[in-house]
């Protein structure tokens, strides 16, 4: 049996309807893993570099402070290979790096509780705990000082 070439474009098309959907929602949460935690090449590491990342990334809430955001700086291609070869187990769904990341952790450090926020930052070299799903990060857990 021989398909028309509109047959096979029909076909073409259904498939992309169908598998977009997928697509869209893991992409999505791996954006906003990356928008939430990855700052590859800091700039202006001084005592305003969590305020000013906060704010460029749009992570503190228009009505509230967010209490504590970590940032990973390396490449996206290091990050992901946590999900892989350069991490192992942790707990049931998580997987902690094999090696030590270059972070940034910033905690709000007291005032109002409403923007705009005030933050500590905290940098340095630690192990991650990250969730991934299908081979993506998706999820931020947490670090652990490299001994």
């Amino acid at each position: 049996m021989v398909m028309s070439p509109g047959s096979l474009m029909l076909v073409f098309v259904l498939s992309l309807v169908v598998i977009s959907p997928t697509l869209a929602k893991d992409n999505y949460r791996y954006i906003k893993f990356l928008t939430q935690h990855y700052d590859a090449k800091p700039t202006g590491w001084d005592h305003r570099y969590c305020y000013l990342c906060m704010m460029k990334k749009r992570i503190q809430e228009t009505l509230k402070c967010k209490e504590a955001n970590t940032f990973i700086h390396d490449t996206k291609k290091n990050i992901k290979a946590i999900c892989g070869e350069n991490g192992g187990p942790y707990g049931a769904n998580f997987r902690i790096s094999n090696s030590p990341f270059q972070i940034t952790t910033c905690n709000h450090s007291g005032g109002s509780p409403k923007p705009p926020c005030q933050y500590r930052d905290f940098k340095d070299f630690r192990y991650i705990v990250i969730a991934c799903e299908d081979a993506w990060p998706v999820h931020f857990d947490e670090s652990f000082i490299s001994l």
